[in-house]
């Protein structure tokens, strides 16, 4: 396999994570699914492989003593690029989980930072915690409160 061929299989592999996250997230599989550590070891060899295929002497010199130049010319090469690709997928997608499993826990809507960490990591993660300050500003809720809300939502969707 090539090195385009793996970056577009990366590229395709999580989106059902994140569709089940976003549109399911109350569905028994997407909880199932979601308890998995799958796919971040599967996109976590990707990047082994790459990552290892990417450095040269040069290249681990460069990156030891990083330089935004030394960076820039770094990832100018296809497989580094690919490499540094699929180190956002991994991170964005853990970062979305942890995102999901809060929204679950605590019964905070999540579908607009999860929907912003799929295409902006750090975006949906801040996201994500102003609304959970805003909500716990403006909505207080006590513990049986968040429970009952988690529950009724899980029931009520029918999964």
């Amino acid at each position: 396999m090539n090195i385009p061929q793996l970056f577009s299989i990366a590229n395709i592999f999580v989106l059902p994570f994140w569709a089940l996250m976003i549109f399911l997230p109350n569905w028994k599989v997407t909880r199932r699914i979601m308890e998995s550590y799958f796919p971040f070891v599967v996109l976590s060899v990707a990047y082994l492989y790459l990552f290892v295929s990417s450095i040269t002497p040069e290249n681990a010199e460069a990156l030891s003593n990083p330089q935004l130049a030394d960076i820039a010319r770094f990832f100018s090469n296809e497989t580094a690029a690919a490499t540094g690709w699929i180190h956002f997928l991994v991170m964005d997608l853990f970062v979305g989980r942890w995102i999901y499993w809060e929204g679950q826990k605590t019964g905070i809507w999540t579908f607009h930072s999860l929907s912003l960490c799929l295409f902006a990591g750090p975006l949906g993660l801040l996201s994500h915690i102003l609304t959970y300050w805003i909500t716990k500003l403006f909505f207080p809720r006590s513990e049986t409160e968040v429970a009952t809300v988690v529950e009724k939502t899980a029931s009520s969707t029918g999964m």
